[in-house]
C-alpha cells in the first residue's frame, strides 16, 4: 500500500539531510511500527508523506497504492487515503469540532465523487464514533481542540480518522503525553479501524504503546535511515537494552 524506496530529505532552510534513504513497504492489513531515538528522522519521516512545508526531497519515491503522492497537494494526500496524527494535535479558536469534521469529510467525499453528507447522517454517525471513544458532546460542541487534555486531542484525532476511514493512517507518537488510561483508549479506537484495505504506520519512542497496538513488523531508525526490522520482539529488545546496542551492532 504504501512503498517508500531510498528516500532523501533535506531541511529547506538549512544545509542539513535528516532522511539518508529511508526503504519502508507498509502492506495492506498490517501495522507496521517506527522505532528509534530522537533525531533518526521519525517524525521527519511523517512529514513528508504528508506534505508539510520546510523539506526537500532530493532523491527517491514514495508511492500510495502506485500513485506517486510526493508530487501533490497535502488536500490531494488526504483525499487518496493518507492521514496523519499529529504528535501535538494544534488548537483552532473560533472553528467548532462538528464544523471542522464534516467539511473534512464532505471535502474527501466530493474528490471522491460522492455526494456531500446531510447535517442529520453527519450528526448521527459522529455520535457512533464519538461514544466508542468516550468523547462527550461537549468536546463535539467546543472550538477543535481549544481546552483540550492532552488525551482528549489525541482521541479527538482518532475520531477524525475514524470518520475519515483512511487507507494509510500515520500515527506520529500519538502516546506521547498520555495517562495509561487514555493511552489505551487511543490504542483501542485504532484496532477498531484496523482491517483488510487498510495499513498503519505508528511512530512511537515506547513499547508501552504496543503493548496495546500490536504491530506485525517493528523498524528500527537511526540516523535518517531504517537500520533493522523485525518482529514485535524487536521492540522489547529495544525497551530492555535501549537502542546503542543495537546501532552499534548495524553499524
Amino acid at each position: 500500500m504504501l512503498e517508500i524506496k531510498n528516500l532523501h530529505v533535506d531541511l529547506e532552510d538549512e544545509e542539513k539531510t535528516i532522511l539518508k534513504g529511508v526503504d519502508l513497504t507498509v502492506e495492506t492489513g498490517k501495522v507496521h511500527a517506527i522505532m528509534g531515538p530522537n533525531g533518526s528522522g521519525k517524525s521527519t519521516l511523517s512529514y513528508v508523506l504528508s506534505g508539510r512545508d520546510g523539506y526537500e526531497v532530493t532523491e527517491g519515491s514514495a508511492t500510495l497504492d502506485g500513485e506517486d503522492i510526493l508530487d501533490m497537494e497535502p488536500e490531494e494526500r488526504a483525499a487518496a487515503g493518507l492521514f496523519l496524527a499529529f504528535q501535538y494535535p494544534v488548537e483552532i479558536p473560533g472553528v467548532g469540532n462538528m464544523t471542522f469534521m464534516r467539511t473534512a469529510l464532505n471535502a474527501q467525499r466530493k474528490a471522491k465523487g460522492q455526494e456531500e453528507m446531510s447535517a442529520a447522517d453527519f450528526l448521527k454517525l459522529v455520535r457512533e464514533k464519538a461514544k466508542a471513544l468516550q468523547i462527550d458532546s461537549d468536546m463535539l460542541k467546543r472550538p477543535v481542540n481549544v481546552g483540550f487534555s492532552g488525551g482528549e486531542k489525541k482521541r479527538n484525532e482518532i475520531l477524525q480518522m475514524a470518520l475519515l476511514e483512511p487507507k494509510m493512517c500515520i500515527l506520529d507518537e500519538t502516546d506521547s503525553g498520555l495517562d495509561v488510561d487514555a493511552m489505551k483508549l487511543v490504542a483501542d479506537g485504532v484496532n477498531a479501524l484496523r482491517q483488510e484495505g487498510r495499513g498503519f504506520l505508528v511512530i512511537t519512542h515506547y513499547q508501552r504503546l504496543l503493548d496495546h497496538i500490536k504491530p506485525d513488523v517493528v523498524h528500527i531508525m537511526a540516523n535518517g535511515r531504517i537500520v533493522k526490522t523485525g518482529g514485535p520482539e524487536l521492540a522489547l529488545e529495544v525497551e530492555k537494552n535501549g537502542y546503542a546496542d543495537l546501532v552499534e551492532e548495524v553499524a
